[in-house]
């Protein structure tokens, strides 16, 4: 059965769901059936209950009013006997069949109109309308209602704040009950499949977790929105891109330009390393080599970025930035700039 057929009978069913065999003027009672009673599986529906199977092992007959599903497999089952004067409609084989019912089973019904179900075939009974309906088939189908445990689903949420990579739960996650309906398929007097539809309703609670999305690595031309900063000194760096450094501390320092080739400068740095963008010389004693940093200047006009004290030749509070041209150096002169030490 495709979806779309599946879906229609579903909406079908629950549509008339709030009809009661009570309200159908049919009585119902069980007993051990007579002479003639014909060996078939019984499915009924129209009824706002779950399905139950019953069979000869069962020790207590259930309140058959509440049912959607009866099976009788043997000639000692369980029987239902109708109220007279219903309306029966009977489909079989492609033939359809109208009747009034006696006070009478329902195998007694399908006896005295000569219908007799194969070993294979199934009766289901639909008591939705105002009379009964007999479908006799070796293939069918009917939708289960069931309340269940449900085990809570973990839901996860991208949120653009929180760094790539990172993951927070904000809100945790409990078992519950949920009232679900199931297709059930029988064929040849089994039941071949049962898949879930529908969930109806569901106490569990969905624990809910939210990932990272902003990016943890600054590129170039990325500017600071923020700086969030702690008693001690130390903070973070928010920036336009959703980025975000944490710094140690912060020191206002002179920096100065300085490029290979001019005022004594070589290609290759104290460290041993070659000199680029992003190597700074400093004062070891006021900043150790190896330190990673940020740097941006006070007035926020000039961003050199992410940086690293490589290179010396510098005393007291100062910085030198190498830049990759004589030119580059002149625009940038000396600048008294912000040092972000970073962790």
């Amino acid at each position: 059965m495709n979806n779309q057929n599946r879906q229609k009978k579903l909406h079908d069913f629950w549509r008339r769901r709030g009809l009661f065999v009570t309200g159908l003027a049919m009585t119902f009672f069980v007993s051990w059936a007579a002479m003639g009673h014909a060996d078939a599986l019984y499915i009924f529906t129209g009824v706002d209950d779950a399905a139950i199977v019953l069979d000869d092992s069962t020790d207590e007959v259930p309140d058959l009013s509440s049912q959607l599903v009866y099976v009788s497999t043997s000639s000692q089952g369980y029987d239902v006997t109708l109220a007279a004067g219903q309306t029966v409609t009977i489909h079989h084989q492609g033939s359809i069949i109208s009747a009034q019912t006696r006070k009478e089973t329902i195998s007694s019904l399908l006896g005295r109109l000569h219908i007799e179900p194969a070993p294979l075939e199934m009766v289901a009974v639909d008591l939705s309308g105002s009379g009964v309906e007999l479908t006799i088939a070796d293939s069918l189908t009917y939708y289960d209602k069931v309340r269940e445990t449900v085990a809570y689903e973990t839901v996860q949420v991208a949120n653009p704040e929180l760094p790539k990579g990172t993951e927070r739960v904000v809100q945790a996650g409990s078992n519950g009950e949920r009232t679900a309906i199931y297709e059930v398929i029988w064929s040849g007097g089994e039941q071949v499949a049962r898949h879930f539809v529908e969930e109806v309703d569901s106490t569990a609670v969905n624990e809910i977790i939210e990932y990272g999305t902003a990016s943890t690595s600054v590129t170039a031309g990325d500017r600071i929105a923020s700086v969030q900063k702690n008693a001690d000194g130390s903070g973070t760096l928010v920036f336009t891109s959703g980025a975000t450094l944490n710094f140690s501390g912060a020191k206002s320092m002179t920096a100065t330009a300085y490029t290979s080739g001019y005022g004594g400068a070589d290609n290759y740095t104290a460290t041993g390393t070659a000199v680029r963008k992003g190597v700074v010389a400093v004062d070891k004693r006021v900043i150790p080599l190896g330190t990673k940093m940020y740097i941006v200047s006070n007035d926020g006009s000039v961003v050199y970025g992410m940086a690293t004290a490589e290179d010396t030749g510098v005393r007291g509070n100062k910085v030198d930035l190498y830049y990759d041209t004589y030119q580059q150096c002149i625009n940038f002169g000396r600048r008294s700039c912000t040092v972000y030490i970073l962790e």
